[in-house]
């Protein structure tokens, strides 16, 4: 049986990659983005297994109406991509407050509202995937992308919590980590960078020169990433994080070899604090 899928950020980069994948693989499609007349050109090519729709997913009512399309217009929904989402690189204390909020509300309560608006469409019928579109900053954390990070990191937890709530009702959940991708995201994070305060410079200026050396260099191909979201789509078990991509692997690894010597490090100091715990508390470890 063909799937219904609903992909946020279909307009361009990995969320176009994955509704061509879906189409070409004979799928049904609901196709979203802030501006759907980028997406014309699949309804010329796909016809009637294809809709369109403007959704900003920052918008609750929004994403219910585009979860209501697919129901209305393909009688269910089998997969949910939450892609749509974006970075913007900058010291946190120059980040603008509206520019740091939309990040936020984009990367985070983007995932929210259409998760919460498509549960209710699978719970009922027992079955669905969904697929939150995250990043290996879930898992480390990169000066100068706080407002990213902080939602990418929200959506990890969110996606752990999520997946064991819906597991009983044969929902399943997984948030896809992966490291650089050739889908544009690099230019997209530079294109806001405000004059560097010098005090930021050798924390967010280090980030900002090897984002630089990164852009058209990614070590991932979306479209190998749109492919094994299709194999995703049709299995049975999912892990609730999965790291895409060498770069995400070594990145993750060293964040992990790191928080274990530091949790060592700190490892008395962390039991002084039981009511068991006997005498003074321990000397914290020197600089």
């Amino acid at each position: 049986m063909t799937k219904v899928w609903l992909v946020t950020g279909s307009a361009r980069g990995l969320g176009r990659e994955i509704v061509e994948a879906a189409l070409a693989a004979g799928e049904r499609v609901v196709a979203t983005a802030r501006n759907p007349a980028h997406l014309d050109t699949l309804v010329e090519r796909y016809g009637d297994r294809v809709r369109v729709a403007a959704l900003d997913v920052t918008d609750s009512g929004a994403a219910l109406d585009a979860v209501q399309l697919a129901v209305d217009a393909f009688g269910r929904l089998d997969v949910v991509v939450n892609n749509a989402g974006f970075g913007h690189l900058a010291p946190f204390e120059q980040a603008p407050e509206a520019d740091f909020r939309a990040q936020i509300d984009t990367n985070f309560y983007g995932v929210v509202n259409v998760t919460r608006a498509a549960l209710p469409v699978m719970r009922q019928q027992r079955a669905g995937h969904i697929i939150q579109i995250s990043s290996v900053g879930g898992r480390v954390g990169i000066a100068g992308l706080a407002a990213y990070q902080a939602a990418k990191w929200a959506v990890g937890g969110f996606t752990e919590v999520i997946s064991q709530e819906v597991a009983p009702f044969g929902v399943k959940v997984t948030a896809l980590e992966p490291g650089g991708m050739k889908t544009g995201w690099g230019g997209e994070a530079m294109s806001a960078l405000p004059d560097l305060l010098p005090d930021y410079a050798p924390s967010v200026g280090q980030t900002i020169d090897l984002l630089g050396q990164h852009v058209g260099q990614e070590t991932s191909d979306p479209a190998k990433v749109a492919a094994l979201v299709l194999r995703l789509a049709a299995h049975d078990t999912l892990p609730p994080h999965l790291l895409l991509g060498s770069d995400a692997l070594y990145f993750c690894g060293e964040g992990d070899k790191a928080r274990a010597a530091s949790a060592a490090l700190w490892h008395d100091v962390s039991l002084s604090t039981d009511f068991a715990a006997a005498g003074l508390p321990p000397a914290l470890p020197a600089a």
